[in-house]
């Protein structure tokens, strides 16, 4: 692990135990071996703290079910790295010696997240453990695809490690198209990648951890994370095309070829419609993505014509997700994307035609609301793959 250099400040008279963030933690989805037992019970201890400020190391020994001697170990450890601060010691009127309370130093560390899903520009950000954006900056790609795309990239994570003004965990990328589990974007039409192991390249160069996703299963888990989402969710991710993101029991879904929620591409109804850049004909992308969206807008002659340009759009968003909520008998969805576009019209229409198409006595509970993170979704999403990849916190 990183060792901090960050001490963090120093408390006396503690008492509060508060929650730190909103949001929930992902839950693990593979078996923990005898040999990384030590990195799971440190990531327990962590998650913790994390989660909650002002813990002392017996709270986090009941909450765990680790021995008192474990945690105790485990915290030295953290508070030696500068990942932990201990806030002093607890008020209260029981016998025995005061617990010293703990608190996860958000500053010990910095990471940079990178949303690459905006086919004019990627962006960028230096954040903090809680995910707060410390620092932004911007590439504009003026039509720049394949190899010089990446150069584009190359430099802007140049700039931002330049920046950094404490030790870097590592770099999280939320990029178009699909992605495998080895950071490989196997395909992302816009930028003229396909096959970019732009995990490695990046690795490569600075030296850094990296975690690389499809940008809409990074904003999914953003609001797993940090919004106040429910173990089952679904979020849909409308920009320049459309995606979507899956949480199922708290765990990220992502498919046999890691292409789970590339729903862009699926013909909705029956009736054709417009013509896809892919060669077929009424895509979910024609009539629900931000450009095509924002072209019919400029062509319709009334605010009547607006307002059904916004519902058609909607309803067929609600046929290609009606099945998905069936299926997995989701409880919540959640659009991102610009909110003059997407709530209001669009997300009504979106909701009655699901609830039309679903049985009302499993799903009449379902809810749909925009997300509170705004654009700044994908950031976020991409510090929740590095926090969760080298600190097991989420």
């Amino acid at each position: 692990m990183p060792q901090g250099n960050e001490q963090g400040r120093s408390h006396t008279n503690a008492t509060a135990v508060a929650p730190r963030r909103a949001g929930r933690v992902l839950r693990p989805s593979v078996k923990v071996l005898p040999e990384h037992a030590r990195r799971h019970n440190r990531s327990l201890v962590l998650q913790q703290v994390y989660r909650t400020s002002g813990l002392s190391r017996a709270d986090i020994a009941r909450q765990t079910g680790l021995t008192r001697v474990t945690v105790s170990d485990l915290v030295s450890e953290l508070v030696a790295e500068g990942l932990v601060t201990e806030l002093g010691q607890r008020e209260d009127a029981r016998p025995g010696k005061p617990a010293t309370l703990l608190e996860m130093n958000l500053d010990a560390f910095h990471l940079i997240g990178l949303d690459l899903s905006d086919k004019s520009v990627f962006r960028a950000a230096i954040l903090d453990l809680s995910g707060r954006v410390r620092e932004r900056a911007e590439a504009q790609l003026d039509g720049a695809t394949g190899e010089l795309a990446i150069g584009r990239l190359m430099d802007l994570v140049a700039e931002l490690v330049g920046r950094a003004s404490r030790p870097l965990l590592g770099i999280g990328v939320g990029s178009p198209g699909i992605v495998d589990r080895g950071g490989v974007v196997r395909s992302a039409p816009n930028l003229r990648w396909a096959e970019v192991p732009l995990q490695s390249i990046l690795a490569e160069r600075f030296r850094l951890p990296v975690t690389v996703s499809n940008d809409a299963n990074a904003a999914v888990l953003a609001e797993h994370s940090f919004g106040q989402s429910a173990d089952d969710i679904i979020l849909v991710q409308i920009g320049a095309g459309v995606g979507a993101g899956l949480i199922i029991d708290g765990s990220p879904v992502l498919g046999s070829h890691s292409a789970a929620g590339e729903i862009g591409h699926v013909v909705v109804g029956t009736d054709g419609g417009p013509l896809c850049a892919c060669g077929k004909e009424g895509c979910l992308e024609v009539w629900v993505s931000v450009p095509h969206l924002t072209a019919q807008l400029l062509d319709a002659p009334t605010e009547a014509a607006r307002t059904e340009v916004l519902t058609q759009a909607g309803q067929r968003l609600g046929i290609a997700l009606a099945p998905v909520v069936g299926v997995l008998n989701l409880t919540e969805i959640v659009l991102s994307g610009p909110t003059e576009l997407v709530a209001g019209t669009f997300a009504e229409a979106t909701l009655n035609t699901i609830r039309q198409r679903t049985i009302a006595g499993i799903h009449g509970d379902l809810a749909l609301r925009m997300t509170a993170l705004s654009r700044d979704i994908v950031l976020r999403g991409a510090a929740v793959l590095v926090l969760s990849g080298q600190l097991g916190v989420s």
